[in-house]
Formats: structure tokens, C-alpha cells, sequence
């Protein structure tokens, strides 16, 4: 199964990108204006972190979305032929702030959030720093599917960390020097083992995680977000937070990250991923311990 799934997502990505992206409207059409996938999901998140946007612009989001979102595989379907190289022929960065880290001996963490195009990022970033690149992914279900897109995944380089065993997996690395890239905005499990804060205004849940990693290790911390100046072209940026990370208060960090997560969001709503759940827990109080926020 793996060879079949593989000889067919390589076949399609021998297709020029005029032909993938057709394709790609294609796809668009059905899964948004027929299927309308997990639609009453991305417009509720929107109408929680927009409320004071109208119907029409709340739509008009929703649709560069779901467009962004097709483009999104359809882009990382093509780095199966294209590689590391064509890669970045499609993503800019300024990767002066982790060299200047890497030279002074430090190793750091970098925390995204779900911000198109995740893939294209991850086979390309690692040709351009000093750092040997660990990335935490989560394993898919399906097993041939996993080994397919985890081929993929460390073809640039990228030394992939599942999240699922993430503190074992560590273990090899810990007395190197590397930078450890993570998706910080995923909905924890237990939200009585997370930090919580208002995000958009509700309360949500963070995973603690991400930050306990980096105080632990005294990691240097950037933030880093990616948008989409034009289609099939990704810029990303990052952020130094901090290059003691030891030396914030517990929350402090996770704290930060909110308020960059929520801003970069604002700025580029159309390549965040709006399908997934993000407030799907409830605030109870039970859960006031865990609040980091500054207000409730």
C-alpha cells in the first residue's frame, strides 16, 4: 500500500503547477460550494474571533480559506518531486535572528501556528540554518499514509519528533545543539493539564507542553508565523522572545504566544486553520487554577 500511495502522490506531482493549481479550484469547488466541509465549523470559529464582522466578510474569509487550505496539499503534493529545491523557490525568510542564536551556542524552540503552507516550510527551513532542524508532527492513523508523508517530511532535512513520544524521542538530542519547531496552537487533550487564557475573547486551552519543554532546557524561544503574498508564494518571519527562557514566570511564555498567535492571525486570517476546533472545550470554573490570562 505505502508503494502504491506513494507512486501515485509522486505521479501527480509531475505535474506543472498550472495544471495542480486547476486542479487544485477544482477541489475547492467540491469540498467548499458542494460538500461545504466543516463549514458551520470554520464560520462559528470566525464569528468568535470576528464578531464584528458581517455575514459577507466572514464569508469572504471563509472562502480565501478553503482555497488556501486545497493549495495548502496540492503545493505539498509537488514537493514530492520537487524536494528541498523547489521549495524554496517558494518561500522567503530572514534567518539572520537564528544564526546569531546558533553562534552563540544556543539551542532554541520555534512555535507556529496552523498558518499555510506548514509542509513547504519544513522540507525547505533546514537548508538555510546552522541548526540541525527537529520537527514534532503528529503520526497519522493510517500507516502507510504516515510512512508516505514522514518520507516526505524528512526529505529537507527536518529530523522528525512524533508528539506522541515526543520526551523519549528528545532523548538522543538533548545534549546537542538544535532547533525544536513545534505547532503550539493545538487543543490539548485534558484541559486540566493546560494553561488557560482568553484567545480571540472566549477562554481556550493551551498545552503546557511546548513551554515546559523550553524552560526546562533554557531554550531560546522565537515565535514565528507564515503568510501568502501572492499564490504559491509564502514569506515567514520570526520573532526572538526570549534566549533564557528559564528566567519567565510559569505561563509567561504561553502567555506571549497568545497574544502573537491572535495578532498574526488578525493580520492574515485567510491562512490560519479555521477547520479545526480551537474552542471546543468550555470554560468551567473548576479550571481557574490553570488561568494565565491578564483579564477573564
Amino acid at each position: 500500500m505505502y508503494y502504491l500511495i506513494y507512486g501515485l502522490l509522486y505521479g501527480i506531482s509531475l505535474l506543472p503547477m498550472k495544471v495542480l493549481y486547476i486542479i487544485s479550484d477544482g477541489i475547492y469547488f467540491l469540498v467548499y460550494k458542494v460538500l461545504g466541509y466543516r463549514k458551520k465549523v470554520v464560520i462559528s470559529n470566525l464569528t468568535i474571533a470576528f464578531p464584528e464582522k458581517n455575514p459577507e466578510e466572514k464569508e469572504r474569509i471563509a472562502r480565501q480559506f478553503y482555497k488556501n487550505f486545497v493549495d495548502n496539499f496540492i503545493e505539498a503534493i509537488k514537493l514530492f518531486s520537487g524536494g528541498p529545491k523547489y521549495g524554496l523557490t517558494k518561500i522567503e525568510f530572514d534567518n539572520t535572528v537564528i544564526e546569531e542564536l546558533y553562534h552563540k551556542g544556543k539551542s532554541c524552540q520555534v512555535h507556529l501556528g496552523h498558518n499555510f503552507n506548514w509542509e513547504l516550510a519544513n522540507i525547505s527551513v533546514p537548508s538555510l540554518t546552522s541548526y540541525d532542524i527537529l520537527a514534532v508532527y503528529m503520526p497519522l492513523e493510517n500507516k502507510a499514509l504516515d510512512k508516505v508523508f514522514y518520507k516526505l517530511r524528512s526529505s529537507g532535512g527536518s529530523i522528525m519528533v512524533p508528539a506522541t513520544d515526543i520526551k523519549n524521542a528528545m532523548i538522543p538530542y538533548r545534549n546537542s545543539q538544535y532547533g525544536l519547531a513545534l505547532v503550539a496552537d493545538q487543543v490539548p487533550g485534558d484541559p486540566m493539564r493546560a494553561f488557560w487564557m482568553n484567545f480571540f475573547g472566549k477562554p481556550a486551552p493551551f498545552a503546557k507542553g511546548p513551554e515546559k519543554g523550553a524552560r526546562n532546557a533554557n531554550l531560546a524561544v522565537l515565535f514565528s508565523q507564515i503568510y501568502k503574498p501572492a499564490r504559491g508564494q509564502y514569506k515567514m518571519e520570526f520573532t526572538l522572545v526570549t534566549e533564557n527562557s528559564a528566567e519567565l514566570p510559569e505561563g509567561e511564555l504561553t502567555r506571549r504566544y497568545v497574544h502573537y498567535l491572535e495578532k498574526v492571525i488578525r493580520e492574515h486570517p485567510e491562512v490560519w486553520l479555521w477547520s479545526h476546533r480551537r474552542w471546543k472545550r468550555e470554560w468551567k470554573e473548576e479550571y481557574r487554577h490553570l488561568w494565565i490570562g491578564e483579564e477573564f
